[in-house]
């Protein structure tokens, strides 16, 4: 590996104190990394700490956030570690959920620098190398998969992906975006998704679900009975499927006031 950190930079630390060029080497391994990784190494956390200094100083090493660094490539001077790995890395049990989850599968056309982590531990969000990390406290604990040769990504699977979207449309991402991501996502296990619907027991995600998945041309491979489940479940309340739009046409098979140009908005229409 050839490495090109600044030079100077590099040189001045070396004059001062001696770089564990072996340390860094190890670091490369685990995108990112806390204290006591670098502990495991040294008979004592001030060494360890003097060690991740050096390589801050050199310009090897960048710190994310309190206790949190990722190591800095020599051969092209970014960093190791993506969002995704960044983000669950936060905290115990953190992963990848919402908008996130959509563009860590490919699904998503718009890019946007907003990185959606879900917790039961919450954190303050924060900014790092242009994207701004936001946590979302989740409300049921299945559908979370580590994802293979990702080097610690954990994501929520394609169902929670798409029920958390709809959930929580007019705090993230929008309807528009919603519509498409979810158009995008083909065939969903109808199993999954009924499990995470009961366990969020909310007649709200009931109706907008049924409604959104049964507009799709294959209806995402769904049977009837699935959109009768959702149909019971939702209840007698008529609702507007978007607090940020008030008008539009009622939908009476699902109960819902729906804006006209809702699947054309994604267009510009």
């Amino acid at each position: 590996m050839s490495l090109k950190f600044n030079q100077n930079k590099l040189h001045a630390t070396h004059n001062k104190e001696k770089i564990n060029m072996n340390l860094y080497f190890k670091l490369l391994n685990k995108p990112v990394f806390r204290m006591d990784d670098v502990n495991k190494y040294y008979d004592n956390i001030t060494s360890a700490r003097s060690a991740i200094r050096r390589l801050l100083n050199a310009g090897m090493v960048k710190k994310i956030r309190n206790d949190l660094y990722t190591c800095v490539s020599g051969e092209n001077g970014a960093i190791i570690a993506d969002r995704f790995q960044i983000g669950c890395a936060i905290n115990e049990g953190a992963y990848i959920s919402h908008h996130s989850a959509m563009e860590y599968y490919g699904i998503t056309d718009q890019v946007i620098y907003d990185v959606y982590i879900s917790s039961q531990t919450a954190f303050n969000d924060f900014e790092f190398e242009g994207y701004r990390y936001h946590h979302v406290k989740p409300n049921i604990s299945q559908g979370v998969q580590m994802q293979e040769f990702s080097g610690g990504v954990i994501v929520t699977d394609r169902e929670r992906t798409a029920l958390d979207c709809i959930k929580d449309m007019d705090k993230i991402s929008g309807a528009e975006e919603v519509i498409s991501n979810i158009e995008s996502l083909g065939r969903l296990q109808e199993k999954r998704l009924l499990m995470y619907l009961k366990g969020y027991d909310n007649q709200f995600l009931y109706q907008k679900t049924g409604f959104l998945l049964e507009t799709s041309v294959d209806k995402h491979g769904l049977s009837e009975t699935f959109f009768d489940t959702c149909r019971n479940k939702a209840g007698k309340s008529k609702r507007y499927f978007t607090a940020l739009s008030k008008g539009g046409s009622y939908n009476s098979t699902w109960k819902l006031v729906v804006p006209k140009n809702l699947f054309n908005m994604k267009n510009g229409e």
